[in-house]
């Protein structure tokens, strides 16, 4: 590095936004994570010990992934190279496997590899650095918003550790925006600003766990805001809410958050919780998801969790997803909301999921054949086949009932269809065990005047 270089360095720190300037160099300095670099825990020892081994980092924006990548530059006696995937290709890579090979042989000394947002490489990018972390060439620090799971090469991950960053608690968010307004050296120090208890407050809920989110409004806070009379700028809660505008949803449609929200949408639909349901719905339509992907999942839900309970709600769903391919948004939110609720409030069962999971086993299970008084008798020689030959026509007996025989002989007694007993259903089981006791009934009565004293096993 040339003096030049040096020079545009220490620019561009200076200049730097105040989230990037306030990153900590040491561990004691990082706020919030406790969970993964608390004093006893496996990745504080291991960068303490200059000892890491590969590392995926993973969680939502502003969470500290580039910040503890950071800190091990700074603590580490290895080489420290970074690069971000959304711009670097396959030629950078080989650049740095390259030098980290001549420090390894000229020197013994290990090069840490930082990739930031390592999900952006394909799949041909990350294999090519599977042998080279895997050799020890390069010890891998990968950054990602993404499920690693679903983003990340599984052999890469099966070389690395994945440690999960979360979302900072509120109380951390405040020591951070204290320590940015109070810093001098670098924070807003110099500014002579103050931020009043309830503007900490609100801006550390706004954020939503996000460090940056909140270092960036208050940063615009004391640039915009002019100074009161007795000299200080005064961050008041007008200012926060001017300078953060409105939360940002933590949710991407092709991420992990994704997968949560909607996780969460379903069980609560599922749990008859109407509140969090509408709730989990409002934070879709807020991010932007497909209303016709939000309807489909109203529509499997109506069925899977509700099923006979209440009829009406595969109804009622399948009338909004109609619905809002016609009218689009905004409307098509009541109209969701109006699916959603209902199917919330609906009486539950899981007997129709119940029923097809126990018939697909017995499909897979056992070999069967339709009864004969069952096949097709249409076609001319069926009967001589003895196809349909004593099949009784349900509806020449009374109450549009007969016993007879409707499963192979393999599996005749089997039962796969249980009601439950709320909603509807509840009437679906009183007239199955009513039909159920008439042929029972019918049974016992013919297997006394066969003179048979055992259960019948005349069909």
């Amino acid at each position: 590095m040339d003096l030049f270089d040096y020079m545009r360095e220490k620019e561009q720190e200076k200049e730097s936004p105040l989230a990037s300037r306030m990153r900590p160099s040491t561990l004691e300095e990082v706020v919030g994570q406790q969970h993964i670099i608390g004093r006893d825990k496996l990745l504080y020892r291991a960068i303490k010990a200059d000892k890491l081994s590969s590392v995926i980092f993973y969680g939502p924006p502003g969470t500290g992934k580039t910040t503890l990548a950071k800190v091990i530059a700074n603590t580490t006696s290895a080489e420290f190279k970074q690069i971000n995937a959304t711009v670097a290709g396959k030629k950078d890579m080989e650049e740095v496997v390259r030098q980290a090979k001549d420090l390894q042989g000229m020197y013994g000394k290990k090069t840490i590899l930082f990739i930031d947002e390592i999900h952006r490489f394909n799949k041909g990018q990350q294999d090519y650095l599977l042998p080279f972390v895997e050799d020890g060439t390069v010890i891998l620090i990968g950054a990602t918003t993404e499920n690693p799971y679903f983003e990340v090469n599984g052999a890469l991950l099966s070389r690395s550790s994945v440690f999960e960053l979360k979302p900072l608690e509120k109380e951390d968010i405040k020591t951070l925006l204290r320590r940015a307004v109070n810093d001098t050296d670098k924070g807003m120090g110099s500014f002579h600003a103050a931020i009043d208890d309830d503007a900490l407050e609100f801006l550390a809920d706004l954020s939503g766990g996000d460090a940056r989110n909140a270092l960036n409004a208050i940063e615009l806070g004391v640039l915009t805001t002019e100074r009161s009379e007795d000299g200080i700028i005064h961050i008041t809660l007008e200012v926060a809410s001017e300078c953060i505008q409105k939360r940002a949803v933590n949710y991407d449609k092709r991420g992990d958050n994704h997968y949560d929200i909607i996780s969460a949408f379903i069980k609560s639909m599922r749990g008859s919780d109407p509140d969090a349901a509408v709730y989990y719905l409002a934070k879709m339509l807020y991010a932007g998801e497909d209303v016709k992907f939000i309807a489909r999942r109203i529509m499997i839900c109506a069925s899977e969790d509700v099923g006979n309970a209440d009829p009406m709600a595969l109804t009622v769903a399948v009338s909004a997803a109609q619905a809002v391919e016609r009218i689009g948004m905004p409307e098509s939110q009541i109209i969701l909301s109006q699916a959603v609720t209902y199917v919330a409030c609906a009486p539950k069962s899981n007997s129709a999921v119940n029923a097809i999971t126990a018939a697909n086993d017995a499909v897979r299970r056992y070999q069967t054949s339709v009864p004969s008084h069952l096949r097709d008798a249409h076609y001319k020689g069926a009967q001589k086949l003895g196809h349909g030959i004593g099949y009784k026509y349900a509806h020449d007996y009374p109450g549009h009932y007969v016993d007879q025989q409707y499963l192979p002989d393999e599996i005749k007694d089997a039962r796969f269809y249980e009601p439950g007993d709320l909603g509807y259903e509840k009437n679906i089981k009183e007239y199955l065990r009513k039909i159920r006791g008439v042929t029972a009934d019918w049974q016992a009565a013919a297997h006394r005047s066969a003179g048979c004293s055992g259960p019948s096993g005349l069909r």
